[in-house]
């Protein structure tokens, strides 16, 4: 564990600055995202700008493209937090159910097939399969978090892992590492909404 945090910290310091600031402002989103806070969005937006250029640079260009997603549904996201609360003044989730599931699931796989079988022939991207999966995946699973959905944070734990073996092979290490993390942090966000959903401090509405 001490030789993980050791490396860690060496990949950081040869991270650029940018890169530094949309880690940390990425991690501000995802906490407070855990806690329901509006300022989750505000964060969001910062970070996906400057993710932008940087996926951009690094010739992942779904990813660059995700992150314009992003920011436009950090918008659509503070907007319908703030609009979809109940009586206490607590950001209501809703569920999906199993067909619901099935159908976004099974979406991601044809789009990602489809759209890597694209980059290969028309782009120099790497990992153009394993580039659009993650694209396709954080598409519809940031849907859900701005939608409230509760199971977002299941769809999180593989689309985060994804991404963290691809931001490793790329020189990304300290976005990998914040990924790594991620994982850590969706698992305790489920654990969370889904306790205070049952006890009540949620109301949870049928989608």
């Amino acid at each position: 564990m001490t030789d993980f945090l050791h490396t860690a910290v060496a990949w950081f310091e040869l991270s650029s600055p940018w890169e530094l600031l949309a880690v940390v402002l990425a991690l501000a989103y995802l906490l407070l995202a855990v806690k329901r806070s509006l300022w989750c969005w505000p964060c969001a937006f910062v970070s996906s700008g400057i993710y932008v250029a940087l996926m951009f640079e690094s010739r992942l260009y779904m990813q660059a493209a995700l992150n314009v997603f992003y920011v436009a549904m950090a918008v659509y996201g503070y907007w319908e937090w703030r609009r979809g609360r109940d009586a206490q003044g607590d950001v209501a989730v809703k569920r999906w159910t199993l067909a619901t599931h099935c159908f976004a699931g099974g979406s991601v796989l044809v789009a990602a097939a489809v759209n890597g079988w694209w980059l290969v022939g028309h782009s120099d991207a790497a990992s153009p399969y394993l580039d659009a999966f993650i694209t396709w995946g954080s598409v519809i699973t940031t849907w859900m978090v701005a939608r409230r959905v509760i199971e977002n944070w299941l769809y999180w734990i593989v689309v985060d892992g994804i991404a963290a073996y691809v931001y490793f092979q790329q020189g990304l290490r300290a976005t990998g590492v914040l990924f790594l993390l991620y994982i850590v942090i969706v698992i305790q966000g489920y654990r969370i909404w889904k306790r205070e959903a049952n006890a009540g401090a949620l109301k949870a509405q049928a989608s």
